[in-house]
């Protein structure tokens, strides 16, 4: 387990996010659920280098 830190931008809005998450066997774990504007599903996500 590796800890990332992980940029999310919402493809609906544009609202920008800043987490840490986990990554393990290539796939980023952040607890993110939902956006302010209730997107659930619609997201860019890239890891911050």
């Amino acid at each position: 387990m590796l800890r990332v830190k992980v940029k999310i931008r919402c493809k609906e809005c544009g609202e920008r996010f800043v987490l840490r998450g986990r990554k393990e066997r290539g796939v980023i774990e952040t607890g993110f659920k939902q956006c302010v504007c209730d997107n659930r599903n619609s997201f860019d996500i890239e890891e911050d280098v």
